[in-house]
């Protein structure tokens, strides 16, 4: 990662941190991936060769830029889902200025129905970081779409637990899934499809 994606990744997180605590409801945060979780999933990405990067929840493009930087040292090409508009543009501003425009498509669109409409095993790499109470009804399309080999990583699995508990059950019941929670960030529940 070069200096240049790193003061902006920096930035970000910075005016997210001022933002954030000026603001009663959490719904008006920014919410961005805090950075220790974004070179977690720089690194994953990277390792398992994800070309096929899908990420539901772009806020102001944190996690985008992580991946998109991975995405290309692979390869690959990120698609990021929001249903926010305006923070889409934001985040494809940001990511022109990183130059990593290239590897980034935005998409405003639900993540569920995006996931419905994938083909199965389409995915390398699927990060979920929108409203998690939702991610069980999305079922079974965010295990579907996964690839042999292909790794879930679902945000804010240590600082909302009965949130992303619903979706923590599920992966556990499937038997071609290896699940555990990385204590980074605000922990990462990470499913590998065998």
């Amino acid at each position: 990662m070069d200096e240049t994606l790193q003061k902006i990744i920096k930035d970000l997180n910075e005016a997210a941190a001022q933002h954030d605590a000026a603001q009663q409801d959490r719904l008006d945060r920014w919410r961005v991936l805090e950075p220790d979780a974004g070179e977690f999933l720089w690194f994953l990405a990277q390792s398992i060769s994800a070309r096929i990067i899908v990420e539901v929840g772009t806020s102001r493009g944190v996690s985008t830029l992580w991946l998109a930087d991975a995405a290309r040292a692979v390869g690959g090409h990120v698609l990021s889902l929001d249903t926010d508009a305006d923070a889409q543009a934001h985040a494809r501003r940001t990511t022109t200025d990183a130059g990593l425009a290239d590897h980034v498509e935005f998409r405003v669109a639900d993540g569920g129905s995006a996931l419905a409409s994938m083909p199965d095993g389409a995915v390398d790499l699927l990060f979920l970081d929108a409203e998690r109470p939702e991610y069980p009804s999305w079922w079974p399309h965010p295990y579907r779409v996964l690839r042999q080999g292909g790794v879930l990583v679902a945000d804010n699995a240590l600082s909302h637990p009965e949130e992303i508990a619903p979706l923590h059950d599920l992966l556990r019941q499937e038997p071609r899934l290896t699940v555990t929670t990385i204590n980074v960030g605000k922990g990462e529940l990470v499913a590998l499809r065998r």
